[in-house]
């Protein structure tokens, strides 16, 4: 079956713990994220859900790899929208490598559907999200305020 894949790469100046905590810390999650945070304990096996500041899931699965602080595999499926609920299950797949004073981020987001819209729609969200948490841990300040907002 054809698959679809959003891939994105970044290189943040950080340790890999400092990241690998960034990325599963609740609290800290929702500085970067738009008030979304991770619901889990980001253990092979655990269940995991993304909920927004009204307490409302978007999305949810299960950790089918967690290794700190180097890999992480998501089970991932929409909750919100029916269409993108549809396709069912993705992967995400979360990889840290360090590299020099950085780390090198790699986030693969994969469904086995060809055109898949829910990678379409995670390839407008994870860029946003991912600058917003390069800065912060860079800067100590988030690039958007709003995911929808575009710098001048």
């Amino acid at each position: 079956m054809a698959k679809s894949a959003f891939v994105y790469v970044t290189y943040i100046r950080t340790t890999p713990e400092r990241l690998w905590s960034a990325l599963t810390d609740a609290e800290f999650m929702k500085q970067y994220w738009f008030g979304m945070h991770g619901e889990s304990p980001f253990t092979t096996g655990s269940p995991w859900r993304l909920v927004n500041d009204r307490g409302e899931v978007w999305d949810a699965g299960d950790i089918v790899e967690a290794d700190p602080p180097r890999r992480m595999v998501i089970r991932w499926e929409h909750q919100m929208r029916p269409e993108l609920k549809a396709e069912g299950a993705s992967l995400c797949t979360i990889e840290l490598v360090a590299a020099g004073q950085a780390v090198r981020l790699t986030i693969t987001h994969s469904v086995e559907r060809e055109g898949s819209k829910l990678v379409e729609a995670v390839s407008g969200g994870w860029p946003k999200i991912l600058s917003n948490l390069k800065s912060l841990l860079e800067t100590g300040a988030v690039a958007f305020d709003e995911p929808n907002r575009h710098p001048k």
